[in-house]
């Protein structure tokens, strides 16, 4: 069984896949496993990545998947996931990098804490321009209990920094069903499954480790493409509160989903300027669509505790007449 099996998605980008690729050289040990999956690209990126694979097996394990048709970052991250084979498991996309040691550091780590999994802080690269984004957890190097950093409410906190890169995940709980994502969702797939990550999960740590580079801002990523893709966090967020909404504590952990649930539509309407002019309608109707579909109590207590002004909007927004053939994302 190899120590770490490494999953990066690629698709169409072959102007940034070689410094994945590349990093991935930098950090290759002969226990470490590297699943590249192209998820149906369209330009040259899956012939840069076997390339590549060809000369990373020298170093490493490697297996190349390659989809003829694209299916969402989450079904390509779920194939990587049923070819994985390592004890520990963790993510990478196409158009990041790791810095050079990182991932035997993070393993290292992974392995003297002993828990389920372990989330790091990353480097978001805008350009030439750096920052560094920090998981919002106080307590470092320390096991501490995924239900218990859900909450408060009304401030950000784990679950708010889903991004499945920024950590290290043993196979239990793959073994478990909790690292799958909800196929088919093109974006916001990493929200029910970070929600579901600190429900279900029994133990986790959060180390001061840098070494995942982010790329914002590129082209081709649907954070800057406003097509119907962008309103899958409608179906991403109906399944995090479904699922919160039967949990042991509902009472307690529903206020936070549907709160964070209300910040993101009040979000995406705010920016619907950069979606395509029939999308940029839809997204109005699907979100007032999903306020009407929320427990009317909870999402009263919710917008009460908001600021004037976005609980106005959201309201207004509740109130807004159901057309014939509305529907949800």
């Amino acid at each position: 069984m190899p120590k770490l099996s490494v999953i990066v998605p690629f698709r169409n980008v072959r102007q940034y896949a070689p410094d994945a690729l590349r990093s991935l050289r930098a950090n290759a040990r002969p226990d470490f496993e590297f699943v590249l999956v192209d998820d149906g690209s369209q330009d040259d990126t899956p012939v840069l990545v076997e390339r590549a694979a060809e000369e990373l097996s020298r170093v490493a394990r490697v297996c190349f998947l390659r989809r003829e048709h694209a299916g969402g970052i989450a079904t390509a991250r779920n194939a990587g996931l049923d070819a994985a084979e390592g004890a520990y498991l963790t993510f990478l996309d196409g158009d990041d990098w790791y810095a050079p040691g990182y991932l035997p550091r993070l393993v290292a780590a992974a392995e003297e804490l002993g828990c389920d999994f372990l989330r790091t802080d990353h480097v978001r690269v805008t350009g030439r321009a750096r920052t560094v984004r920090r998981v919002p957890v106080g307590l470092r190097d320390e096991v501490l209990d995924p239900r218990e950093v859900i909450l408060p409410a009304d401030r950000t906190t784990a679950v708010d920094y889903p991004q499945a890169w920024a950590g290290v995940y043993h196979r239990r709980l793959l073994e478990r069903g909790l690292l799958h994502f909800p196929d088919g969702l093109r974006t916001a797939e990493d929200r029910p499954w970070i929600w579901r990550l600190h429900r279900e999960a029994e133990s986790f740590a959060v180390v001061g480790l840098l070494g995942v580079f982010y790329r914002k801002g590129v082209a081709s990523s649907l954070t800057r493409v406003g097509d119907e893709r962008q309103l899958d966090f409608v179906p991403a967020f109906d399944r995090v509160v479904a699922q919160t909404a039967e949990d042991r504590d509902a009472d307690r952990l529903l206020p936070k989903a549907v709160r964070t649930y209300c910040a993101v539509i009040d979000r995406h309407l705010a920016e619907r300027d950069k979606f395509e002019p029939a999308v940029a309608a839809r997204l109005r109707a699907v979100c007032g669509d999903a306020l009407r579909r929320l427990p009317r109590d909870v999402l009263d207590e919710v917008l009460d505790s908001m600021d004037a002004g976005r609980a106005a909007r959201l309201r207004r927004l509740r109130r807004a007449p159901l057309r014939a053939g509305r529907g949800a994302a």
